[in-house]
């Protein structure tokens, strides 16, 4: 009796540790771990989103943010070092795919089960006291003076500081370039005089340009964008076509679970990233703030994260930013 106690004990430990108990998921809240910082694109999309998500749950998500390092290692790196049942999710973009390359982490993409919900352009502007009316003027003064004008972005390795690169690239110019943990504090740091050039999303921007702080000159897309209470923000392709070369580079935000978590738990995942896509508040909020929807998860969203990591880190390596040979990373190129 003692013997098939035991054994049927320990054959209900094993039922309960097995990933079929992974179809109660969730039993408790899950944290949603933004590696960029507060009040940027990446950081509000994702607490949107999560808001949403949790009407689909049985449990809240909590959202915090853990920022540092370079490509958002710091945030990935705790989440990849926390249990694979779903429970810490990574809040992220796609300027992630550079934190190899960087020397942040030592782990492709791949080890990420992405959920993609838009992105919206990036343009450059200038701080409203900037003597540059136009990017034909602030690009004449940057030729002018090499490595003098302050330009910020966010961390080394995002999208934003990519874009920066490869403006100056096709423009012929060098910015001193100030890092910082997002796109909130970029842009403060222009408002407040620190940097006098910023590049970051339409979305994140919007604000503070239809308050005067900020003076858009380019968009770094190939179209003019109209801009609701600004006007018309002309394409910096026009007068710079050599821009093509690198851009348009476009934003991928969303969030991920890392790959290993169970099926089950991603089903769930799923379910609730689908409903919450699909409702009125996101729907919105993406149109309001000039996000171009996504919606991908799963096969698709991994192979557009795997296409990013190939052009973001190739172009880095030939831009001369890159510390690591994407080769070396078994990274292939585009």
């Amino acid at each position: 009796m003692r013997v098939t106690t035991t054994l049927a004990l320990g054959l209900a430990a094993a039922i309960a540790a097995s990933p079929a108990a992974a179809q109660d998921y969730p039993t408790r809240d899950i944290t949603n771990v933004v590696v960029w910082a507060a009040g940027g694109g990446t950081d509000t999309a994702n607490r949107l989103l999560m808001a949403e998500m949790q009407e689909h749950l049985p449990v809240r998500i909590n959202v915090t943010n853990r920022t540092g390092g370079v490509g958002g290692s710091v945030g990935m790196s705790f989440v990849h070092e926390q249990p694979a049942d779903g429970y810490t999710l990574a809040g992220i973009s796609e300027s992630v795919v550079t934190a190899g390359v960087q020397g942040g982490w030592d782990q492709r993409i791949d080890v990420w089960y992405p959920f993609i919900i838009g992105g919206s352009p990036d343009l450059v502007s200038v701080s409203a006291n900037a003597p540059w009316q136009t990017l034909e003027e602030l690009i004449e003064a940057a030729r002018a003076a090499p490595g003098e004008i302050p330009a910020g972005a966010s961390a080394a390795g995002s999208i934003h500081h990519l874009n920066l690169l490869a403006f100056e690239q096709g423009t012929g110019t060098e910015f001193n370039f100030i890092p910082y943990d997002g796109s909130a504090p970029a842009q403060n740091a222009a408002v407040a005089g620190e940097v006098q050039v910023v590049i970051t999303s339409v979305a994140e921007q919007q604000q503070l340009l239809r308050a005067g702080r900020l003076r858009p000159l380019a968009m770094l897309v190939e179209d003019d964008m109209e801009l609701e209470g600004v006007g018309t923000i002309p394409s910096a392709f026009t007068p710079y076509p050599e821009l093509s070369e690198h851009l348009p580079i476009m934003q991928a935000i969303g969030f991920a679970v890392l790959d290993e978590a169970p099926d089950e738990v991603k089903a769930t995942l799923t379910e609730a990233f689908d409903a919450a896509m699909q409702s009125e508040a996101v729907q919105g909020w993406l149109a309001d703030n000039y996000y171009d929807a996504s919606g991908l998860s799963g096969d698709d969203a991994k192979a557009e994260f795997d296409r990013l990591e190939s052009l973001f880190a190739w172009t880095l390596h030939e831009l001369g930013a890159a510390s690591v040979d994407p080769a070396d990373l078994g990274i292939p190129k585009p």
